[in-house]
C-alpha cells in the first residue's frame, strides 16, 4: 500500500505535537508492513512483532525529536531492520569465521546443547519462583515487567499510589534475583 507523502508528514507533525490519536494511526499504517519486512530477517513472529512495537514505542518516546526525520517511512524501516539484524547477531547460534590464510569464511554452529538445557532449566525455576511471589507482588510484576505498563498505569488498574507499585516491584525483583543467584550457584 502506498502512503501519501502530505498524509504522512501531516500525521508525523500530528504525532511530534504528542497527539496520541495520530500515533495510533501511524501504528496501524505501519504495522503490518514493518511486522513482514522484519519477518524477512528473523522467520520469528513473536521477536519481530516484539522488535515492531520497541521502534514504534520508541517512536513516541521521543516523538519531539519526529521533526528532525525527513522520511519517516524510510526511517522506520531502516530501524527494524536494524534491530532486526542485531537480534539475529546477538542470538543466532551461528558465527562467520574467516580463516587468515586464505580469506575464506567458514560458518560455524555455536549451539551447544547443555546451555539450552541450562537455560531453560533457569527458566523454569524463574517462572516458578514469579508464580511463588505474593498475590500483589506477583501481579505488579507481570504487569511491569511481562506485559509493559508503566507504574502510573499500575497503580490505576490496581488502585493503589505509584509508591506502592515500586514498592511491589522492587520486593519482587529482590526475591527473584535470591532465587537466579542460587539457581546459578547449582548450575
Amino acid at each position: 500500500m502506498k502512503i501519501d507523502a502530505n498524509q504522512l508528514t501531516h500525521l508525523q507533525e500530528l504525532v511530534t505535537a504528542g497527539d496520541q490519536r495520530a500515533f495510533e494511526d501511524l501504528y496501524r499504517l505501519f504495522f503490518t508492513r514493518l511486522f513482514n519486512f522484519s519477518m524477512l530477517y528473523l522467520h520469528k513472529k513473536e521477536v519481530a512483532e516484539e522488535i515492531v512495537n520497541d521502534i514504534m514505542m520508541k517512536v513516541w518516546d521521543k516523538k519531539e525529536e519526529l521533526s528532525g526525520i525527513h522520511n519517516l517511512e524510510t526511517y522506520l524501516f531502516v530501524a527494524v531492520r536494524n534491530h532486526s539484524l542485531n537480534y539475529l547477531a546477538q542470538y543466532s547460534p551461528y558465527h562467520v569465521s574467516i580463516e587468515p590464510d586464505t580469506s575464506q569464511g567458514q560458518l560455524i554452529d555455536l549451539h551447544d546443547p547443555n546451555k539450552e538445557l541450562e537455560l531453560k532449566e533457569l527458566h523454569f525455576r524463574l517462572r516458578q519462583a514469579i508464580d511463588e511471589l505474593p498475590d500483589r507482588c506477583r501481579t505488579v510484576f507481570r504487569l511491569i515487567r511481562e506485559e509493559g505498563f508503566r507504574y502510573k498505569q499500575v497503580a490505576e488498574i490496581l488502585n493503589i499510589s505509584p509508591r506502592t507499585v515500586e514498592t511491589q516491584l522492587f520486593r519482587a525483583i529482590k526475591k527473584l534475583d535470591k532465587i537466579i543467584e542460587k539457581s546459578f550457584l547449582r548450575l
